[in-house]
């Protein structure tokens, strides 16, 4: 199930936010998608996912243009893992992890035992296992996010997009949600805060820089010490970690890239 956005702009309050954005996910792939706050990173993703109402021709699933999609449709084509998600009035965890499975129920069914026990095993992917009917709203930050990871996991589309999906977690669980999202069969598009998380699970990186896509390929030919002082405005030192073969970054405070080649000379 891949992903194409065609030359999407989008403006809010009179001001640009996207520039002619395109890019491919091609299906099966984990592509991150980075770059600085207020970058249009979350706006780029509220257009696939229809938060924000793409235009016509713009954003497509599977070659299938999202406007023409209604909401059952969407939710078997592509689960989403929102960076803010408000909830009005409090359910256990199980049943939280259950809306998930609502595109697949006819109208009015009840509840399967085959989709409580898929519930329990995302749960037990997360690390939840026995919060089944613990209060949602009781939990921490990074409960909920694991939780809202177990309901979009449950829905088993072949497309699951993610805005920020390690926010609020420590560092076991970020690299948990990570390895739980890579053994997936799925399609995973994700902006992603941490560039070394990003180096160690992507198959290709997004870099957005004010509403346009500035880079475009693997984590080798994005995560450079250039790319981090002009993007991001901090000097950094890349390496190879030996252990991984992976790309790592160590960020060099207060001193900006361009300053850093100036002490070398």
């Amino acid at each position: 199930m891949g992903l194409q956005v065609k030359g999407l702009d989008h403006h809010m309050g009179g001001a640009k936010i996207l520039d002619q954005v395109s890019l491919t996910v091609e299906e099966g792939q984990f592509v991150g998608l980075i770059g600085p706050n207020g970058c249009g990173k979350t706006t780029l993703l509220k257009n696939i996912y229809k938060a924000y109402k793409p235009r016509r021709e713009a954003v497509f699933i599977g070659g299938k243009d999202v406007t023409d999609l209604s909401a059952r449709e969407m939710a078997r084509e592509i689960a989403v893992m929102a960076q803010e998600n408000p909830v009005g009035f409090d359910v256990e965890v199980l049943d939280m992890v259950l809306f998930g499975r609502y595109a697949h129920r006819r109208f009015l069914e009840g509840t399967k035992k085959a989709d409580v026990e898929l519930c329990r095993s995302f749960l037990r992917e997360v690390g939840l296992e026995g919060y089944e009917q613990r209060s949602y709203l009781s939990l921490s930050g990074g409960e909920k996010q694991r939780v809202l990871l177990a309901r979009a996991l449950v829905q088993e589309s072949k497309l699951i997009v993610l805005d920020e999906p390690t926010n609020h977690l420590d560092v076991r669980f970020q690299y948990q949600i990570m390895e739980t999202l890579k053994k997936q069969k799925i399609t995973v598009f994700a902006s992603i805060h941490d560039l070394n998380i990003a180096a160690m699970y992507c198959d290709r990186m997004i870099l957005m820089d004010r509403g346009r896509i500035v880079r475009n390929g693997t984590p080798e030919e994005v995560i450079t010490e250039e790319m981090i002082g002009a993007v991001f405005k901090v000097g950094a030192q890349v390496t190879v970690n030996p252990v991984t073969g992976k790309r790592q970054v160590y960020y060099l405070p207060g001193i900006h890239a361009k300053d850093r080649c100036e002490k070398e000379r």
